[in-house]
C-alpha cells in the first residue's frame, strides 16, 4: 500500500459501517445495484477520455519532471486517449464516503477508473457498485496476471478487480539493534522485545498475519479465530509488550530504533532498506498475507471500454516492468522479471532478483489471500478491534 494513511477517527468508521451493515428485504444489503443497473452508454468510442484516481506517489514518474509520468503517457501517445490521472486517494474509508452517495443513488461518480485496496474492492462488489471487465478485450490481463492473484474470495476469477500492485503484510525488524534473526510471527512475543513492537492500526491489515501465526488457514478463517487473536493482542497491550497500533507511520519507530520489530508491508522496507541495510523484512514460516490494491470500474462510468484498454496496458510485461521499478511492491505480472532482469542498467537489472518484488518459489508458498470480512462480521470485529487499538 501507499505510503499514506490507511485509518480514520472511530466516528467516521462507524459511520460507514452503519451504512453497510443495514439489510433491505430479502437480505439483500442497502444500497445494493442490481446488474442491469450498473452501465450507461459508453462513450468510448467519440470520446477519447477517461478520469482515474489512484494514490499518491502510486506510478512512475520522470526523474528529471516528477509531472510526467512516462508509462500514462505512452499509452495516451498509442492510442490517443486523454487521461485526467488524479492523486485524491488517500484512505480507503475516506474515498468510499467521498464516491458512495452517488453509487447508492444511481449517479455517476465522475470517474472511469479507481484504485482500492482489496478489502475494500469487496464491498463495492458485494454492493454491485462496480462493472465486470470484458476481459476478452484484455488479452494481457488474461495472460500475464499472477496465478497467486487470479481469484480472491470476493471476486472469483477477477471479473470485476484487476491488481494494480501487490504487497505482503509481514514483519519488519532492525536485525543489527535486535542481535537475532525473527522467523515466525510467534518471536514478537519474545520477552526482549516488550515495549519495542508495533501492529498495525488497521482491523484489515492486521488480522490476517496474526491469524496466521496461530496456524490458522485465512482462506476460511472463522469468529472464533479472530476473537484468539483479539484475547491474545488484549494480553499483550496490558502487559506493556505492544509498544502502540500505527499507520504507515511505523516506518519512522523503526528507522529511529524505538521499536525493534512490527507488522509492515513488503514495498516500504524496500525504500528503507535502501538507507538502512540493517532492516529487514521476513515472511514468517506460519505464512504471510498477500493483498492488492486493485483497479475497478464503478457503476455508470461513461468510458468503461476506455478504462479497459489502460489496465490491459499495465498488463503487458514491459510496461509492469517500468512501473515495478519505480514503485518497488510486488509485481502482479511475473513476466516483467525477466525484462527487468535484460536490462542494461546494473541496480534496475538487480531488482528482478527482488524477492519483494518478485516472490521466489520458496515465499510464494507462504503467501495467501485472506477471506474479507463480511458485512454481516464487520461491525462487531470492528467493534472489538477499535476498542483494543484506541480508535
Amino acid at each position: 500500500m501507499p505510503l499514506t494513511p490507511k485509518y480514520l477517527a472511530l466516528s467516521r468508521r462507524s459511520l460507514l459501517l452503519a451504512l453497510l451493515g443495514g439489510v433491505a428485504g430479502c437480505g439483500v444489503p442497502a444500497a445494493y445495484v442490481r446488474p442491469g443497473e450498473r452501465a450507461v452508454a459508453d462513450l468510448s468510442a467519440r470520446q477519447k477520455k477517461l478520469t482515474w484516481a489512484n494514490w499518491p506517489l502510486y506510478i512512475d514518474t520522470d526523474d528529471k519532471n516528477p509531472d510526467s509520468r512516462p508509462t500514462l503517457e505512452a499509452f495516451e501517445k498509442r492510442t490517443g486517449i486523454s487521461v485526467k490521472y488524479t492523486e485524491e486517494i488517500n484512505d480507503n474509508d475516506e474515498f468510499f464516503g467521498k464516491i458512495s452517495p452517488a453509487l447508492m443513488n444511481h449517479q455517476q461518480t465522475g470517474r472511469d477508473l479507481i484504485v482500492m485496496s482489496d478489502w475494500m474492492c469487496a464491498r463495492f462488489v458485494r454492493l454491485g457498485w462496480v462493472q465486470q471487465m470484458d476481459r476478452s478485450k484484455q488479452p494481457n490481463v488474461a495472460e500475464y496476471l499472477d496465478p497467486l492473484l487470479r481469484s480472491p474470495a470476493f471476486d472469483p476469477g477477477r471479473r470485476y478487480t484487476v491488481p494494480w500492485q501487490s504487497g505482503i503484510t509481514g514483519i519488519a525488524y532492525n536485525r543489527k539493534k535486535l542481535g537475532r534473526e525473527i522467523r515466525a510471527v510467534a518471536d514478537l512475543w519474545a520477552g526482549d522485545l516488550k515495549g519495542r513492537v508495533t501492529l498495525l492500526s488497521g482491523l484489515d491489515e492486521a488480522f490476517a498475519l496474526l491469524m496466521q501465526g496461530n496456524g490458522v488457514d485465512i482462506t476460511r478463517w472463522t469468529a472464533a479465530d479472530f476473537d484468539k487473536v483479539c484475547d491474545q493482542v488484549e494480553k499483550y497491550v496490558a502487559s506493556g509488550h505492544i509498544r502502540r497500533f500505527t499507520g504507515n507511520d511505523y516506518t519512522k519507530d523503526l528507522v529511529t530504533g524505538d521499536v525493534l520489530a512490527c507488522q509492515a508491508y513488503s514495498g516500504d522496507v524496500i525504500q528503507l532498506r535502501a538507507d538502512n541495510p540493517d532492516i529487514r523484512f521476513v515472511v514468517p514460516e506460519e505464512g504471510a498475507e498477500l493483498w492488492s490494491d486493485s483497479l475497478m470500474i464503478p457503476d455508470r462510468a461513461l468510458h468503461k471500454r476506455n478504462a479497459e484498454r489502460l489496465v490491459d496496458h499495465y498488463y503487458e510485461p514491459e510496461v509492469a516492468a517500468e512501473l515495478a521499478a519505480w514503485v518497488n511492491y510486488v509485481c502482479p505480472v511475473p513476466a516483467a522479471r525477466d525484462v527487468l532482469a535484460s536490462a542494461k542498467d546494473k541496480d534496475t537489472a538487480a531488482l528482478a532478483d527482488n524477492a519483494l518484488i518478485f516472490p521466489d518459489a520458496e515465499m510464494r508458498k507462504r503467501l495467501v489471500i485472506a477471506r474479507d470480512i463480511t458485512s454481516k462480521e464487520r461491525t462487531g470485529f470492528a467493534k472489538r478491534w477499535n476498542a483494543i487499538v484506541g480508535l
